[in-house]
């Protein structure tokens, strides 16, 4: 009888042990999910802080800075962070055409990087553009860009290879460009734009800055009104 009492005592204490046992394992497993989450999160961070980094100095014109066509004399500097898959930019383009041929010797326009991250091909745009302008031709890859931005815009594949082709419609050095467009320092090149336009509060293409100044647009008229105001100063 010794043994039929006894049984009894031992064997309720046996589960809680099993029990919390199990619980301790399954805290452990959870705790080690989390981290690697967290590991995770922190080195996507990190890579994007390396592909866009926050300019601490935000300038709106820059040295190196792209001038469409000869600057002007008057006191009007507009510069455009654009997108080159940007639908809006492209939309924007034959009127930013028709202000330089308006404008033209008085008014310097500007043309500045700013990919958005979801336009598959904008990065390699503008890696092109600054490919070309390396050898003095980016005002011509930047109008190709534009013409021809419905043939190649809004797809999920690499059209790397069709801006090479526009390359040489151009008339660049394919060795010399092939070696540019692989060139981390390109690439830090238009970064560098897109680092100072999110500095400066640029969210969305295009995104247009007169003398220093972001212009909040509601219809062509008012970019007009407002290089007529610059100068007439």
């Amino acid at each position: 009888m010794s043994t039929s009492t006894e049984t009894p005592a031992t064997q309720p204490t046996a589960k809680p042990r099993r029990t919390r046992r199990t619980l301790w394992l399954n805290l452990v497993a959870i705790a080690a999910v989390i981290l690697i989450s967290v590991i995770a999160i922190m080195a996507m961070s990190s890579t994007n802080s390396a592909e866009a980094p926050v300019s601490e100095n935000p300038e709106v014109v820059r040295e190196d800075s792209h001038v469409l066509g000869e600057p002007g004399s008057g006191n009007a500097v507009l510069v455009e962070f654009l997108d080159f898959e940007c639908e809006a930019c492209g939309a924007a383009y034959p009127f930013i055409e028709s202000l330089r041929e308006r404008y033209a010797g008085q008014v310097t326009f500007v043309a500045r990087y700013f990919p958005i991250p979801s336009h598959k091909n904008a990065l390699n745009a503008a890696l092109a553009a600054e490919a070309a302008a390396q050898q003095g031709r980016f005002e011509e890859m930047y109008g190709k860009l534009f013409d021809t931005q419905a043939e190649w815009g809004e797809q999920q594949q690499s059209n790397a290879p069709l801006f090479r082709s526009f390359a040489e419609e151009i008339g660049l050095d394919l060795e010399q460009f092939d070696r540019d467009v692989a060139d981390p320092a390109t690439r830090e090149r238009v970064l560098a734009d897109q680092a100072d336009g999110t500095a400066l509060g640029v969210q969305g293409t295009p995104t247009f800055f007169l003398n220093g100044e972001k212009l909040e647009l509601q219809s062509a008229d008012d970019l007009v009104q407002a290089i007529d105001a610059a100068l007439a100063e």
